[in-house]
């Protein structure tokens, strides 16, 4: 919200500088991002009246002009712009004013004319970006008087960045509403009472959607003046407030919503066909806006329509065909409540985004409709005269939103705040933020007005009395601990361990978002053929869909770094995939990490490699190891895994993930070379662990037994591990693959495994003939199962 320091002092006006002001705006929630003066830094710059001018001897475009400055004589002045003419009240910088950019101006010759002086453009005062001409003040301007003076320039333009909850404060009332609060000033408003109907002109209305539109309001205003200008001291506070001035219709709508934060808009009454209708739109409906983008209109967004074609988009933005042009003499006033949720993201699925729209969405006082009404009506008839119809109006009163009612305590207002507030400083405070209270043994019972939509509940209340009491008038309490006794179980293991163990294996945690691209989704989802979540109101175009999967951020954090030289990475998130479900949407925390890159930071004490899949596979083990439970990886395909580096990855016979290698022909649509390994894991499954319980370490010695088998080299170590664990033994301790060879004296295709078997009985020493017998049973068990081959 930007608005002229002025404007708002004439509404309420503390004894406070304008730093000071902005600093207790900002104290309060208000946050003032910038505070600029509305003018450049100039001196010298009076009011002045060209008398005479004629032709310059050797210059066609240049006129020497007499100037009343009202000081003597006229000054002399070569003007070289279009609009100079014999009348003309205009700014004039005298010999010796300074404007900004320290240009000074001194006594000058031009083309052989003397010259006294400058007219000064808007621009030449830093007034505005740009101009056409010289600046042309009213008529009834007073010759000689500064210029700063007469227009006020010694002001400033107060930006303030607001929440989006605080929509009351979009409108100049809102914010002296705020700053009467805090300084304890009257805050004098406007009038707003009810201009009479002067002609019975009104335009039928029609609501077919009334849970959208609660309350409309029309009024015809007939004789409106074409030529009439908006006055400067309107188009002043509507520059200093970020508008430009574009007719004294569309400058008072726009007027209206600055001072009193209610969005209106004017149509043509001439090209309008026979009534109003608020409806939806209709499928493939097209409506030319203001801005002459020409938009195709779905069925979901609120229109203004006549009996033929849209006018408007509701809240957002007007048409073209029914603008107000400067030929209209009869127009429709339009003043209404649009429901937030109707109006919300629709600006910006056309690409837009307005002040109304931006208003619209946050919410505005429902009853303000008509306050607006009759103020627009009023400005517009004291600037281009005209005779109002009746106001027309169509509410749904059910349909409206319903005001709160709280119970507020004194006993709540000290646990919470830890201060004990006076009671009538607490029901001032209420009620210059305009509530209706009313105060009873401690108690008070507050009303919320419709302006207030963020108010609902009486920690709400208790904030803003913080707020505006002063967060800095609060005393300093240490807080009070309360020990919970919570069984802590050993079957679960904590987030923090588990990002602990990445950390120190290397990696960085991630954080991306759960909005992510629907290419990139399909590309690394497990079922590209099924449809993702769609985000009904998405940020933008490549943020609306819900992921299935963390891998798609992730892998845009990789190129994200890979674009900026970073090339060795490792990265883990934790965090809420969505899917559909069969009773709805179904969320799953998981576990993700991706490696890329090489396997160590370059030095001098390793040969450089780049890291592979059982890099990442180490990674996913150890993360496994503390949850204990049988771990399994199985060759299986995922559709964005590489056919030959990926695995489900399974804990007690239950898939809980995969590990893997992207799939090469991904790497354009992912826009990067390499090779890169990813791993996610379901969060609850890897936290699930298993108690660790005692075994006694037997004092017999344990007998080691090698053996070296030739298989095929299809055949994976799971496969040998898993038919060995088969074989029942109370003797059997443990198995260890401690060599894989392939090459000379192997035959092609073949390869040859070196398996160490531990034995050992837990109460007696083993005998050759037992150890024998049981190394004969996983001989044949290899045999049969694998087509094992005894090597000698």
């Amino acid at each position: 919200m930007k608005l002229s320091e002025n404007w708002l002092r004439e509404w309420v006006n503390p004894d406070l500088d304008t730093q000071a002001l902005a600093d207790k705006l900002t104290a309060a929630g208000l946050e003032v991002d910038a505070v600029e003066s509305v003018a450049g830094d100039f001196t010298g710059v009076v009011v002045g009246e060209v008398k005479s001018l004629r032709a310059h001897p050797d210059a066609d475009k240049l006129r020497i002009c007499e100037v009343d400055v009202n000081d003597g004589d006229w000054l002399t002045i070569v003007c070289g712009a279009a609009n100079v003419r014999e009348g003309l009240k205009v700014p004039v910088a005298k010999v010796g004013a300074v404007l900004p950019g320290d240009f000074k101006i001194k006594k000058a010759k031009l083309r052989g004319e003397p010259s006294f002086g400058m007219l000064c453009s808007s621009k030449e005062l830093g007034l505005t970006e740009s101009a056409a001409g010289l600046m042309e003040l009213p008529a009834n301007a007073p010759v000689g008087e500064d210029i700063r003076d007469y227009l006020e320039l010694n002001d400033h333009s107060i930006d303030i960045d607001l929440t989006p909850n605080r929509s009351d404060c979009l409108g100049i009332a809102g914010i002296a509403r705020e700053v009467g609060v805090l300084t304890r000033e009257n805050v004098t408003s406007v009038d707003l009472f009810a201009v009479a109907a002067e002609s019975d002109k009104s335009l039928p209305v029609s609501v077919e959607m009334p849970e959208a539109c609660p309350r409309y309001l029309g009024r015809v205003i007939e004789g409106v003046n074409p030529t009439a200008e908006t006055p400067l001291w309107l188009q002043e506070k509507l520059r200093r407030s970020g508008l430009r001035s574009l007719g004294p219709v569309v400058d008072v709508t726009n007027y209206v919503m600055l001072e009193l934060g209610q969005p209106m808009h004017a149509f043509d009454l001439d090209k309008i066909n026979q009534q109003i209708q608020v409806r939806f739109a209709h499928k493939d409906e097209k409506l030319t806006l203001l801005d002459g983008q020409i938009v195709t209109l779905d069925t979901e967004t609120l229109v203004i329509a006549d009996n033929q074609q849209p006018l408007a988009i509701a809240g957002v933005m007007g048409g073209e065909d029914s603008a107000v042009t400067g030929a209209t003499t009869t127009i429709f006033l339009e003043s209404a409540f649009f429901s937030p949720t109707v109006i919300a993201g629709k600006a910006r699925g056309y690409g837009l985004h307005t002040d109304s729209s931006h208003r619209f969405e946050r919410g505005v006082d429902p009853d303000l409709c008509l306050h607006a009404m009759e103020r627009a009506t009023r400005l517009l008839m004291d600037i281009a005269g005209g005779r109002p119809g009746p106001v027309t109006e169509v509410t749904a009163v059910p349909s409206l939103p319903q005001t709160a009612k709280i119970t507020l305590r004194a006993s709540r207002i000290k646990r919470v705040l830890g201060i004990d507030m006076p009671a009538d400083e607490v029901t001032d405070i209420l009620q210059r933020l305009g509530l209706d209270v009313k105060y009873q043994d401690d108690i008070w019972q507050v009303n919320v007005p419709g302006f207030r939509f963020d108010l609902a509940l009486e920690v709400d209340l208790i904030e803003e009395l913080g707020r505006l009491y002063g967060y800095d008038r609060l005393p300093q309490t240490r807080p009070e601990a309360t020990v919970l006794n919570t069984s802590i179980s050993e079957t679960q293991l904590s987030e923090q361990r588990l990002q602990s163990m990445l950390v120190d294996r290397g990696f960085y945690e991630a954080i991306t978002y759960s909005f992510v691209d629907p290419k990139t989704e399909a590309l690394l989802s497990e079922a590209p053929d099924e449809s993702p979540i769609k985000l009904a109101n998405p940020i933008s175009a490549d943020l609306s869909v819900m992921r299935r999967s963390i891998w798609p951020g992730l892998v845009q954090a990789m190129t994200h770094n890979l674009n900026r030289q970073h090339d060795r990475l490792r990265l883990f998130e934790i965090g809420r995939v969505f899917r559909h479900g069969a009773e709805g949407i179904e969320q799953q925390r998981q576990i993700a990490g991706l490696v890329y890159g090489a396997r160590y930071p370059e030095q001098w004490t390793h040969k450089q490699r780049k890291v592979d899949f059982f890099d990442i596979k180490a990674d996913v083990e150890a993360l496994l190891a503390p949850g204990g439970g049988e771990i399994a990886f199985v060759a299986e395909n995922h559709p964005a895994l590489h056919p030959g580096q990926s695995a489900r990855v399974y804990k007690n016979n239950q898939a809980i993930g995969w590990v893997g290698a992207i799939h090469p022909q991904l790497n354009k649509p992912l826009d990067f070379d390499g090779t890169a390994y990813l791993f996610e894991l379901n969060l609850a499954s890897v936290v699930d662990a298993a108690v660790p319980a005692y075994t006694p370490v037997s004092r017999y010695p344990m007998i080691r037994r090698d053996l070296a088998v030739i298989v095929d080299d299809t055949v994976a170590a799971g496969e040998i591990d898993n038919c060995l664990k088969s074989v029942d033994s109370d003797i059997l301790k443990a198995i260890q693959l401690f060599d894989v060879y392939s090459g000379d004296g192997v035959e092609q295709g073949k390869q040859s495994l070196a398996l160490a078997f531990h034995l050992q009985h837990p109460t007696r020493t083993l005998k050759d003939e037992e150890v024998d017998a049981l190394m004969e049973r996983l001989t044949e068990t290899l045999q049969q199962a694998v087509g094992a081959e005894i090597r000698t």
